[in-house]
């Protein structure tokens, strides 16, 4: 088996359909397939073997989905990286995996190391002097390239998702992991191969590189793929490409929700999908209002490829993710590691097909997720009498940012770097349109200053944007415990008081 075996069925079947609409260009399947199969000659002939990993380091463009295939075709393992990482970031994750090659853009190029492991780095769009070009590397092979046959359990995939080290993890999903998982995804969203799908979520994320991209390509579908979410660009686009199924975070739904598009802008969909952050259930509720159509909802993680739970085939319940997609179960757990009564919380744990096989040379703490042979989300939640899942918390700090995880320790780490800071807490605070925001509190060297604004700018210099702080408090102490430890539930719930 190999994942890339979608596109090559869609190839034989429907040659001239569309697999990609971007800025007004068709790929067609039986291009993508032929150009696929061209970089996958060439990736072993720049001594890519079965296992070794190629990292993607891009944006949404169409060169994304070909190196993805070109390096499943190849045997290898394709590394998904944060193309808003800055360089820092972006090395972590090669060298962690250690990556062989890195597909990336001019933009990005200079945040791409140039030393083991890297060998070959492959510019996708725009030029820099002596760089190797995508052309270059796709005239090195040929349309007759043959997929390497691989087993459901050789790794396909790494996506890395923090830790509560703030050092990010490589999530290994396999090739069965992610061929199940998106046949299910196409299931159940009832993909057609004459529907148009809407990709400017990011495609080095999980929800949109398997539920929405491999899910489509499982259908023969067409992606209509854009370089971000503008809605200036996207609205009029769902309506010139003909868009039928649009995919977002909740953020989104709000956004276009206060923008009070008529219903006329979002004619041609007829699926509308929510992931990646929990769905409040008062927009759900105005959105079906004001366009006529329920928002499904999906519930999972990177762990589990991620598709676990689904809002809903027959019977949808808002406020819920729904209940458990085929071959999957979900329950809840107590402390204890034992089965809580429904209605109960505790922490949500998965068990199923898309599961991944570990983290990437972690085996203590892929173990720990694991244990006792169900996937520990992290996540609070509750289950009613028919199965339904509710998300209720997050588990320890966690902080979402519309989708985005972030990891106090990983800003924390940065921050800590500052000449003028003894001390400090990051931490999440409730954000109507975004979900969560990161904000700190700092405890200021004697003699030493700083201003809000000097320390966003350090963090943003240094992190993702999306990582940074949006509000900063200087304080003069941090609220302890006994031991020590200092209390961010504290933080969360009383606003810190400035120092004097």
């Amino acid at each position: 088996m190999n994942i890339a075996e979608h596109v090559e069925r869609a190839a034989k079947r429907t040659p001239q359909h569309p697999a990609i609409r971007f800025e007004g260009k068709t790929v067609t399947y039986e291009v993508l397939n032929a150009c696929a199969n061209a970089l996958a000659g060439a990736l072993r002939k720049k001594g890519v073997a079965r296992g070794d990993r190629v990292a993607l380091y891009l944006p949404n463009i169409p060169a994304f989905a070909l190196a993805y295939l070109a390096v499943q075709k190849a045997g290898g393992i394709a590394v998904s990286i944060n193309s808003i990482f800055k360089a820092d970031e972006a090395r972590y994750i090669i060298d962690d995996s250690g990556a062989k090659v890195v597909f990336t853009v001019a933009e990005l190029l200079g945040n791409v190391p140039r030393a083991a492991p890297v060998e070959h780095v492959v510019l996708c769009e725009g030029t820099s002097p002596g760089a190797q070009s995508l052309d270059d590397w796709l005239a090195l092979g040929t349309a007759e390239f043959r997929a390497e046959n691989m087993g459901r359990d050789d790794p396909a995939a790494l996506l890395y998702s923090s830790g509560t080290t703030g050092f990010p993890k490589g999530v290994t999903l396999t090739h069965g992991n992610i061929a199940t998982n998106t046949r299910t995804a196409a299931k159940c969203s009832g993909y057609r191969a004459s529907d148009r799908l809407a990709v400017f979520l990011p495609l080095f994320h999980v929800f949109a590189q398997n539920y929405i991209m491999n899910g489509g390509f499982q259908a023969g579908a067409t992606l209509v793929m854009f370089r971000r979410f503008v809605p200036d660009v996207v609205v009029p686009g769902i309506r010139s490409e003909g868009v039928t199924m649009f995919f977002a975070v909740p953020t989104i739904y709000i956004a276009l929700l206060s923008a009070r598009l008529p219903r006329e802008a979002l004619a041609p969909i007829r699926h509308y999908f929510s992931a990646a952050a929990t769905m409040p259930e008062e927009i759900s509720r105005r959105w079906t209002n004001a366009y006529g159509l329920l928002v499904h909802e999906g519930y999972g993680l990177t762990e589990c490829s991620p598709f676990a739970a689904y809002n809903h085939v027959s019977r949808h319940k808002f406020g819920s993710v729904g209940t458990a997609v085929e071959n999957f179960e979900i329950r809840i757990f107590d402390e204890k590691d034992q089965e809580a009564a429904h209605g109960q919380w505790g922490e949500i744990v998965i068990r199923g097909p898309g599961v991944m096989k570990g983290y990437w040379n972690k085996p203590k703490d892929t173990e720990w997720a694991l244990r006792g042979g169900w996937l520990h989300s992290g996540d609070i939640g509750r289950m009613d009498e028919e199965g339904y899942v509710y998300i209720v918390d997050r588990v320890k700090d966690m902080i979402n940012v519309s989708g985005f995880k972030v990891w106090p320790a990983e800003v924390e780490n940065v921050l800590y770097r500052h000449p003028a800071i003894k001390e400090l807490a990051v931490y999440g605070v409730a954000d109507p349109v975004k979900g969560e925001k990161v904000s700190v509190a700092i405890v200021l060297k004697e003699g030493a200053s700083a201003t809000a604004e000097e320390i966003i700018a350090y963090c943003r210099e240094k992190l993702a944007v999306y990582k940074a702080p949006e509000r900063v408090d200087f304080v003069a102490e941090l609220p302890k415990s006994a031991t020590g430890k200092i209390l961010k539930r504290i933080l969360r719930d009383q606003p810190p008081k400035a120092a004097q």
